[in-house]
């Protein structure tokens, strides 16, 4: 699906990588188990030739990865200016070219804010100063479309059913009462996986009207922030939610849903987008 079909696509590279590593382990029986873990790896982006950053990741979607922290760490605006990334492995690094470089990257690069991200943990100051600027769409939420979204990641393989240790992200497109698909990432950082989802939005022009983003991890501040910059207005979550992740989507007019699994879910915010129908829910225990 997309929204502004034609645009400009940078040169890419489509780097591939183990996921995870097999292992053999012991149990609390003392026998001999089969296990997986997750692959850990350094990549470090290098923009114009400039060290970046250096992100830890599992490193299933590299290219998108890297395209998403730029877009939302704001160092490019626009996706036209990004002339090429190409990912190699053998040296851990990822080459992202731009048409005519980035004005004032010293200034921009300057402040750094240490944040509870796992996998990526720094991110460049200046994040809370667009908050006022940003304005969301007006995509709403039935509970059958929330319940479609939660059985649909109930259902979907992951490689966390079979080596946990990795956060899962999804983009979802509200369609009626039913919630479809876009994409679905997973890396060990759960702000690695929400930003490969913006790189995606970006390299295919799809905007956040109507979408829902899910997520495994926590909602902390800088979850909400970058939620709101691509643009999308609903947020879920399997897992809770920080006061100031609260407070700036209050502010912003999100939608977050917290502590869903199965058919229960909490709603901290934005209850003017969600049309609820409690019959759907399953019965109180008493």
């Amino acid at each position: 699906m997309t929204d502004q079909p034609n645009r400009s696509r940078p040169r890419m590279t489509a780097a591939t990588t183990r996921f995870t590593q097999a292992l053999t382990v012991l149990d609390e029986h003392g026998a001999e188990r089969a296990v997986e873990m997750p692959a850990e790896r350094d990549l470090t982006l290098y923009l114009d030739r400039r060290e970046l950053v250096t992100l830890m990741t599992m490193g299933a979607q590299p290219e998108l990865l890297a395209l998403g922290y730029l877009r939302n760490q704001r160092f490019v605006a626009d996706i036209a200016q990004v002339e090429s990334v190409q990912v190699d492995w053998e040296v851990n690094a990822c080459a992202i070219t731009t048409a005519g470089g980035v004005a004032d990257i010293e200034a921009r690069t300057s402040r750094r804010i240490v944040t509870t991200g796992c996998g990526q943990g720094t991110v460049f100051g200046g994040l809370m100063d667009e908050i006022d600027s940003l304005v969301l769409p007006g995509t709403r939420l039935s509970q059958r479309a929330l319940y479609a979204l939660l059985d649909a990641m109930r259902r979907h393989e992951t490689i966390y059913k079979s080596a946990g240790s990795v956060h899962g992200c999804a983009l979802f497109e509200v369609r009626g009462d039913d919630a479809g698909l876009l994409i679905f990432t997973e890396d060990v950082g759960r702000h690695n996986a929400l930003d490969a989802i913006a790189g995606w939005m970006w390299l295919e022009g799809v905007g956040g009207d109507g979408k829902l983003l899910y997520t495994t991890g926590r909602l902390t501040s800088e979850m909400v922030i970058k939620a709101a910059q691509m643009g999308v207005a609903v947020v879920v979550s399997r897992s809770g939610i920080t006061e100031m992740g609260h407070r700036l989507a209050t502010q912003l007019g999100m939608a977050l849903f917290a502590r869903c699994t199965n058919r229960h879910f909490l709603l901290y915010s934005g209850r003017e987008r969600f049309d609820g129908e409690p019959a759907l829910a399953l019965p109180r225990r008493e």
